[in-house]
């Protein structure tokens, strides 16, 4: 006798109905994850994934032999429909929570948060799961209003928490064997090593993301000589447009148009030149742009160029600040080669440079 022919009247109503709103929950499959997908683009939320599955039949009919009666019709069911989004942070969980308290109308009561739970062995299953519909407000097709009936279940949970589920999950459930308490233990101590790891990440992105604001702070103050020089604070930096002011100087010899350009890739050869600090590289610009200024003099003061890289003010800074400083020709080439990569031509550039530059009044003061 086949398994359709046992079921009560009630499970196999209950089947029909799944059978008949299979397509319905195929577009939700879509629906949901896309919508939100373009949420966490606008909350700047970075997710690591958004799964989505629709229960099988032989799942669904396992669940309600198992609860007895308790489900009426397909739509006392919440978690046909089961998407889990994977973030890489234990607080993006909660960023990802607020999205769905904002997109979706959320049931409260059938909601958990098992995050809160304190068994040793159950760093895998701290999830935050919600019972969610979708407004008519947030989509709605009449040609599927049960679009707007159908709860489903999202679950939240870090990449860590995941990978250790499915672990624990192979190890210790699908072989049908009782485990040894002296591989339970072992598991268990990985499990808190996996928290504690993930406590760490969320923490130092904290700090991060804390210094980051410091620095902006003291860039915005002024207080340069405190600021290390790194890709944050010379990004920040580059946002007050410190060298602007000497390359409209430069532009105004032939009324040029400016280009911008990304100037970050001044960052590693202001180091290897051996600036330290913001105010070390804000003391460049104040006594070297004279001499910067006198470079591009000899360069373009007589050309008909009309556009100019706003990359001219760092180069010709750095090209002053290496000859100043006895770098010489090998000290321009290496510049050449940070910023432009290895070439050949570079070093004839370097050497046009020092000959260019020897007779200029800041080598002789």
């Amino acid at each position: 006798m086949s398994t359709k022919q046992i079921l009560d009247p009630l499970t196999q109503s209950i089947l029909d109905q799944y059978h008949s709103l299979l397509p319905v929950y195929a577009k939700m499959g879509e629906i949901i994850p896309q919508k939100l997908k373009d949420f966490f683009a606008d909350a700047g939320i970075i997710v690591a994934a958004v799964e989505h599955r629709v229960k099988t039949e032989e799942s669904l009919t396992g669940k309600i032999l198992r609860k007895g009666g308790k489900y009426r019709e397909i739509f006392d069911l919440t978690d046909l429909i089961g998407l889990r989004v994977i973030t890489f942070y234990i607080d993006d969980v909660d960023k990802v929570a607020s999205v769905l308290e904002r997109l979706f109308e959320i049931d409260w009561e059938n909601s958990v948060d098992k995050r809160k739970a304190h068994e040793i062995d159950s760093f895998g299953y701290l999830s935050l799961h919600y019972i969610c519909r979708i407004p008519e407000s947030a989509y709605h097709d009449p040609e599927h209003p049960e679009i707007n009936k159908i709860r489903f279940e999202v679950q939240m949970r870090t990449v860590l928490q995941h990978a250790w589920a499915n672990m624990n999950h192979d190890t210790g459930y699908k072989s049908g064997v009782e485990i040894p308490k002296v591989y339970l233990r072992n598991l268990s101590r990985l499990a808190g090593m996996l928290e504690l790891v993930d406590d760490e990440f969320s923490r130092i992105r904290r700090e991060i993301s804390d210094y980051r604001r410091q620095v902006q702070s003291l860039v915005a103050s002024g207080n340069l000589d405190e600021v290390p020089l790194d890709g944050d604070s010379f990004r920040s930096y580059l946002s007050i447009h410190p060298f602007a002011r000497l390359t409209r100087r430069i532009a105004s010899l032939n009324q040029a148009e400016i280009q911008e350009v990304d100037l970050s890739r001044f960052l590693p050869l202001l180091k290897e030149l051996g600036f330290k600090t913001l105010g070390e590289v804000s003391n460049l610009i104040k006594d070297y742009s004279e001499a910067a200024y006198q470079i591009a003099c000899f360069q373009i003061g007589l050309t008909d160029i009309d556009i100019l890289s706003s990359a001219v003010a760092p180069q010709n800074l750095c090209t002053a600040y290496i000859l100043k400083n006895g770098g010489g020709r090998a000290g321009l080439r290496f510049m050449l080669d940070t910023l432009n990569g290895p070439n050949e031509g570079n070093e004839g550039m370097a050497e046009f440079l020092v000959e260019q530059t020897k007779d200029l009044p800041f080598m002789n003061q």
